[in-house]
This record gives C-alpha cells, structure tokens and sequence, in this order.
C-alpha cells in the first residue's frame, strides 16, 4: 500500500508549521468525510462484503425516525427526535452529497467499496430522501400535531387562529417583523437574489394592477425570531404564515397573486489549502466566509407551489430536477425543538441529574473531594452522562488550576460550550503562573468560529495554544497535570471517547480515564510534545496512536483473537464505535469470523460490515442501540485468551480517523474498569435489550418487544438506575 501522506506529516513535521503562543489574530452528527476508494490486498473475498456507506448512513437516520414515530416515546422527546432528523438530513446534503457532487464535477467517478459509483450513489440517495423527507412531513402533520392539541400544545396555521390571534400578530408583524423584512424584486435592475444555505423563503409573486404584469421577489424569514411563534396558551403558528399573510405591507399598491416557501442547503464543506497556507488560522476565517456562497445541493418547496415559480427557481438556482423536493408545509422543522423545550415534564422523559462517581462523592464533609488524593488511591473509570461531569472532569481541570502544587496543565479542545469554565479555569492557571498548552483543534466542522474565538482568548490570557497540525485534525481527548509532590513529579491524566463540553456531557454517553498511572502519564506526556514541538517520538506503553499505530495496533489484536481460538483458548471481539467503515479492519473482522471467532459490533451510525454472509460473516453480529442520549463511546474489547484487554479513545474505524486525525486510544489498566466495561457489552448485546439488528441486505430489524409483545429493557434507563448504585 503507498505511503499516506497525512501519516507522513504527522511523524516528519509535527507542529513543526504551526506557531506555538499568542498570535494578533448541538443530536450532530461527525461522520461526513469523504473516503478514498479501498484497494483490498487480497483477491479472495466476496467483492460484495461491503455495505455502502451513504446508504448506511441514511439509514442510520431513519432510525432517529423511527424513535420519532414510536408512540412509546415520551410526546415532546418524539418531537425532538423529528427536529434531530431534520438537522441530520439538513448536514448530510451540506456534507456527503455536496462531497459526492465535487467528485463527479471532477470526473473522479471511482466506485465505492460498495461497488457503486458515485452517480449510482447520489441517484439512490436521492429517492430514499424524498421518501424519508414525505415521511417525516406525514408524521408531523398526521400524527404529532394531533397528540400535541390533545395535550393542549397546538400547532396551528394561519386560518387556525382565532379573529383575537390574528389581530395579536398584525400587530407582532407591525411592531417587530416589519421593520426587519426586505423584499427583493427580481427584475432587469435587480438580479436574482443570493439564496443563503438553509434559510426559509417566500417566493412572491405581485401582480400590476395598472399593467397587469406580474412580478417575482423574495422574502427571507428571518432567523432571530422564534420558528413557531407563541400565541399564548402553548399555541403556536409558524412564523412564516404571519410574514404571509400581511405581505401587502411589503409591496404597496400591488395585488399579491401566490405564495410560496422554500428552502435552499448549500455545499459548506471546508477546504482549507493547509501546505499553501502561512496562518492556518487566516486561512481557514477566509474559508468560513467562502461557506457561505458554496453551490446548491437541494430545494425545498411547498408541494402547492406553481409550476412556472418553480420554473424560476431551478433555473436561478441552478439545480437539477432530481434536487428538488415538494412537500407538505411546514418546511424546516429544525424548529421543533422550540416545541420540545417546553416546560412539560409530563412529556418528556423523566428528570435526570448526573451523581458524582463514588470515588469522587463528597462523604461528610460539604467540601469537594481531593481529586489527586481520589487518584493517588486508585484509577476511575468515568461513564457519562451517569456519571457527573461536572464533578469529576471539570473538577479535576479547576482543582488543578487552583492547586499551588500543579506545575503545569495540557489538554485538547475539539469542541467546547460557549460557556465552559474548563476554558476558564486553563485561564486561571495560566494568570497564576502555571504552564498551560491547549491544542484547540479549529477545523472541527461546524464549529470553526467558536474554536477560533476560544483560541483567541487564550492566547490573550497567557496560554500557549496550538492550532491543530498541518494535513491531520487533532481528534483525541487527552488533559495532563503536572503535580510537584512530596515523592516528585507526579502526572495525571484524562483520556476520553467525548469533548471536553460540559453540555453535550449531560447528553452524549462516553467513557473517560482519570488515572495516575506513571506509564499513561509518560505516554500522554510524549503524545503531548509531538502535538506541540518537533518530537518524532512514536512508540507507547499503553496508548495506541493515529495515523501510527491506532489501525496497526487493532488488526494485530484482532489476529491474536485468532490465534487464540485456534488453540482452544477463549476468544471474542467487541467493538463499539460510532461508525465503522474502515475496509482493511472490517476485512480482519471478516477473517477472525471465518476462523470461528464470535465478533460483536455495537454501532450508532454507519456500518458498511455485511453480517450473516454465508463463508464470511456468520459470526458477526452488529447491533445498535439510539434513545435519550447519544451513544458515542468507542470501545475495544479483546478476550485474550481470558484476560481481557480493552482499550477506549476517541477514534471511530473510519478512513478519516485511522489516517488523517491524530487519535488516540488508551489500554483501561485495571481490573474493575475492564469489568464494567464487560457488563456494559453484555448488556448491549443482550437479546432482552432493546436494539437494532442489522440483516445481510443492509437493512436494521428493531427489537423493541419481545414474542409476547412485552417491551425489551431499555439500555440507558436501567444504566440510569443501576449508576446510582455504589461501585465495587
């Protein structure tokens, strides 16, 4: 296989490109990168063995769907899960179609692992969204707003609201929206208006009374206001009905004959020209103003839209026939989520408040518990959101801030709260005189301007900051804290699968390390002065390290399991990840599967393996479990002949990951955490565990019931309950 150049870079030039110190200058989903066509080194495998992963992603979606429609769900939590998939459709069109158009464009039409080209692609793409864009319109329209009005939540349209209603949003829409509104004519003095990405727009058509010539024009519904405005009572009307319904107001003296809403998603993909760039950091501020103009990849109409309108807009906009999308209004329910915030404790799942991990609880006494003292003890496994974050990583950040022993602090950011006290507690260190480095990686999709900003403000308080590496995106969850004790220097560490984000943290579900464990610390430590300096330092104890060795390292392990079952010792895999695409890695599933090894995988996203293959894949087994919070752990689990070996990061088996980010994934050091751990999976895989099976064809199976129709245990709820309890 040839050399990949990202690998290259990170052990040739680390940090080498970027300056290190201060300078003058949402559930998402984080699996849309743009692979490579796979070149198997072996000729003697099913050339089918491979799903495709944009279907499979698709998939994926509907399955937030299907949580949606599920009458079992709590009313607003289904509500929420309906705005979830409108935002995960809305990024997969602004990401994976936009990619896949560009290689078109670009006569790159190489077939997929899957076989498929990327035209065969985009064309199934484009029927299976039209009919997943139909069913969620039906299950909004049929099925939500009934169950909302029968709880007295409704949402309503304009010829809905009563006479006093409709007088209270003339006045709204004088007072409020009026001053705020532009109308933009289309005419040989005014060209077709700029369309921004994912905004709603009504298309107007006005009529000369004098002339009778009809006009075209543009209204945009502006974001700042609420997408479905109160009325009162917990009613609601979309806010584009109210701007309709008083357009006269825009265009005086004119009759207005048709209105139409629709909605454009652009390509806002970034590309960033790293090697040409001399600031990777004005480079990308310059890409994030490009994003806005790039290329259209779908419209949305209303269906009732006239046919010559439509016309217009596919012209102007320059989209196909295949990239439009008529469907019943309302457009955009990302909105929903306004819904779904109300305060009706009765429709949502029940209150839950993260407790502190018991090594970690305060006893007696009222005061924080020492975190370093709790570490000096033993190593502790955290599991989010069941256990505080809060209190364990944030605690552990600010305590170390705070502590005149702490002699210095590293850690990376990928993504962070607008309001995180981890940023402002790596300040506090940094005014009191601590060493700190923050790697603050600012090509984290979608949230390049904040990272931008954080970085900045770190920089002007005293930190040394790096801004990712040139060719990789920094990806792994690591904090260090260097602690002058008694007996030396002493380093502790956090190795995580999540972000350092205090909000997603009550959210997401993943795994962190908080350890004082020399080897861990030494690893971290070397990880840390690669990130920063010109270190070439590329073999660890206990960590395993993309691009170098996280792929390496897996295949290795996963050929031991082999190795082991051919000598009649135990052997299994489990892996759990948020997508698992990587064709080399699943082609060492498929061979310890051939070989008789059980291989379990537990995936949220995608999965491109083909379980239940005949002389291929009978013993894999693929499972996903999606419910209240985001499952996005990764973990590795090795049987080892009967002493399990388990390793957990940030690194997902995709080509991005294993290539072109730095990841990393630790090896868990003791006993107890590798038994929870195991718990974890068996529950997972469990069959009286509600979950989805994936079939040979690619399609999921739910399981929510069992032969009686009796529902399966929930996975996150019993977790819910059992994490109260006292550890071992």
């Amino acid at each position: 296989m040839p050399t990949d150049p990202a690998r290259t870079a990170f052990t040739a030039t680390v940090g080498g490109a970027v300056e290190e110190g201060p300078s003058e200058s949402t559930p998402r989903s984080d699996s849309f990168d743009i692979e490579p066509p796979y070149v198997p080194d072996l000729d003697d495998l099913p050339a089918d063995r491979f799903l495709d992963r944009e279907l499979s992603w698709l998939r994926f979606n509907t399955r937030v769907l299907e949580l949606a429609e599920d009458p079992n769900q709590p009313l607003l939590e289904r509500v929420r899960f309906l705005a979830i998939f409108a935002s995960n459709l809305d990024e997969f069109f602004m990401v994976r179609v936009a990619g896949l158009k560009r290689r078109i464009a670009a006569g790159v039409a190489v077939r997929a692992a899957s076989g498929l080209l990327p035209r065969e692609v985009l064309e199934q793409i484009w029927s299976t969204t039209d009919e997943l864009m139909h069913r969620k319109a039906a299950l909004f329209r049929d099925d939500l707003v009934p169950a909302l009005a029968k709880e007295d939540i409704e949402l309503l349209r304009w010829p809905e609201l009563s006479r006093e209603e409709q007088k209270q949003m003339k006045k709204l829409f004088k007072e409020r929206l009026f001053p705020v509104l532009t109308p933009l004519a289309v005419d040989p003095a005014h060209p077709f208006p700029y369309i921004s990405g994912l905004s709603l727009n009504l298309a107007v058509l006005v009529r000369n009374p004098q002339t009778q010539k009809e006009h075209f024009a543009r209204v945009k519904v502006p974001p700042i206001f609420s997408r479905f405005v109160p009325l009162g009572g917990q009613r609601f009307v979309p806010l584009e009905d109210v701007i309709a319904e008083h357009l006269k107001s825009l265009f005086p003296g004119m009759t207005v004959v048709a209105v139409h809403t629709f909605r454009v998603t652009r390509n806002e993909d970034l590309e960033v020209e790293e090697d040409d760039a001399e600031n990777l950091l004005a480079a990308l501020e310059k890409e994030l103003l490009r994003r806005r103009f790039g290329p259209p990849v779908r419209l949305e109409v209303e269906e009732s839209i006239d046919d010559h309108v439509l016309e217009l807009l596919v012209s102007e906009l320059d989209v196909s026939g295949a990239e439009v999308f008529r469907l019943p209004g309302p457009l955009d329910l990302r909105g929903l989520n306004g819904i779904a915030d109300l305060d009706r404790a009765d429709l949502k799942f029940p209150a839950f408040v993260p407790s502190a991990h018991t090594a970690l609880a305060e006893v007696e006494s009222a005061s924080p518990v020492d975190v370093f003292s709790a570490l000096q003890r033993r190593d502790v496994l955290l599991h989010h959101p069941y256990d505080s974050f809060s209190t364990s990583v944030q605690r552990f950040i600010e305590q170390a801030a705070a502590d005149p022993h702490v002699l210095a602090i590293k850690q990376t950011l990928y993504r962070t709260s607008g309001d995180s006290p981890i940023i402002d507690a790596l300040i506090d260190a940094a005014e009191s005189g601590k060493q700190v480095l923050v790697l603050v990686e600012i090509k984290a999709r979608f949230d390049e301007q904040a990272n931008i900003r954080w970085a900045r403000k770190l920089e002007h308080a005293g930190c040394h900051v790096v801004y990712g590496l040139v060719g990789l995106k920094t990806h792994c969850k690591l904090a260090m804290v260097v602690r002058d004790e008694p007996e030396g220097i002493r380093r502790y560490t956090h190795i995580g699968t999540g972000n350092y984000n205090p909000k997603t943290a009550r959210l997401y579900e993943d795994f962190g390390l908080l350890t004082s464990n020399a080897e861990i610390g030494e690893d971290v430590a070397n990880l840390f002065n690669n990130l920063s300096g010109f270190s070439r330092h590329t073999e660890y104890q206990r960590l395993l390290v993309a691009p170098d060795t996280v792929r390496d390292g897996l295949i290795a392990r996963i050929r031991n399991e082999v190795a082991h079952h051919r000598d009649g010792s135990p052997a299994r895999i489990r892996i759990k990840a948020n997508s698992i695409v990587d064709e080399r890695t699943i082609d060492e599933l498929y061979r310890a599967s051939q070989a008789g090894v059980p291989v379990d995988l537990l995936t949220r996203g995608i999965c491109a393996v083909r379980p239940g293959m005949a002389g291929l894949s009978e013993n894999i087994r693929v499972r996903s479990v999606l419910g209240r919070f985001l499952e996005h752990s990764r973990i590795f689990w090795f049987e080892n002949a009967g002493d399990p070996e388990v390793w957990i990061g940030s690194a997902d088996l995709m080509h991005r990951n294993l290539d072109r980010r730095v990841e990393a994934l630790v090896r868990l050091p003791g006993e107890l955490q590798v038994e929870e751990i195991g718990r974890l999976l068996d529950l997972a895989f469990d069959d009286g565990t509600a979950s989805w099976w994936l079939q040979e064809s690619g399609l999921w199976e739910r399981h929510a019931e069992d032969a009686e129709g009796v529902a399966l245990r929930d996975m996150q709820e019993l977790l819910i309950t059992t994490k109260r309890r006292r550890r071992p």
